[in-house]
């Protein structure tokens, strides 16, 4: 089996888990700062990493919820990430994604993201990217047709990015939407939305890796915050379905 073939796996058996335990009583195990797991994310987790184990168990991995795992120094390393949106999914709003990328070296080579109430899954070889539905793979298509902008408001966040909704220049461009979960990241790589903003340091995030390598792939525009190379300066994430609305966005970021 190929690096993607356990991408895609791992990451359709933790959605499993979530889907199974969607509308249920769930335990919350509190993280700090706000932030807490639910028994679903630890439940995903499990599932993602049973794959992990079964067809790669020599490389290392870093789950959200279990933290490192394997040897530290190893070229190969799984980034997990069993349920972003895991608020959404704690209230019962079905807007959250499964992220499993493989970091190999100092680049992600592989990555999948399974939605578990579309049936969805977006993946990457490294090469291209796909969106699989009902067993078929499409090839994913970047539009900036729709003009919807998803902006990132989870804390923190060194600039607010309430000042970029606010800002007049990007109110009469571009339509606003507050997703709050890597889904619309995914989202600019299908032609769903035009672009997506994110402030912070998302190097080797187990959040953000997998949607930036299928974004990549899918041929869109991805920068820092400033337009700057990733994970570099200021930090933060643009991406968009072209250069002349990553050019937009970035004019009304800097300003």
């Amino acid at each position: 089996m190929q690096d993607h073939q356990v991408a895609i796996k791992a990451a359709a058996a933790g959605a499993a888990a979530v889907q199974q335990r969607y509308g249920s009583e769930l335990a919350r195990f509190d993280k700090g700062g706000g932030d807490f797991a639910t028994e679903a994310d630890l439940a995903a987790e499990q599932a993602v990493l049973a794959v992990l184990r079964e067809h790669r168990p020599q490389d290392a991995v870093t789950g959200e919820e279990s933290g490192a795992q394997g040897a530290a120094g190893s070229a190969r390393r799984w980034l997990v990430d069993p349920l972003c949106g895991t608020l959404n999914f704690a209230v019962r709003t079905p807007l959250v994604a499964v992220n499993v990328a493989l970091k190999d070296g100092d680049d992600v080579t592989v990555a999948a993201s399974a939605d578990p109430f579309a049936g969805e899954i977006y993946w990457t070889d490294g090469v291209a990217a796909r969106v699989r539905r009902d067993g078929v793979d499409l090839p994913a298509l970047p539009s900036a047709a729709s003009a919807l902008v998803d902006v990132n408001l989870d804390p923190p966040f060194p600039r607010h990015p309430a000042l970029l909704l606010a800002s007049p220049a990007f109110t009469e461009r571009f339509r606003p939407r507050v997703l709050s979960t890597t889904l619309a990241l995914l989202w600019v790589a299908d032609g769903r939305r035009a672009a997506y903003v994110t402030y912070g340091d998302l190097r080797d995030s187990v959040h953000f890796s997998s949607g930036i390598a299928v974004c990549r792939a899918a041929g869109c525009v991805v920068t820092g915050i400033e337009g700057q190379p990733l994970h570099t300066g200021a930090g933060g994430l643009l991406v968009a379905a072209d250069e002349q609305t990553h050019a937009a966005l970035r004019a009304i970021v800097t300003a």
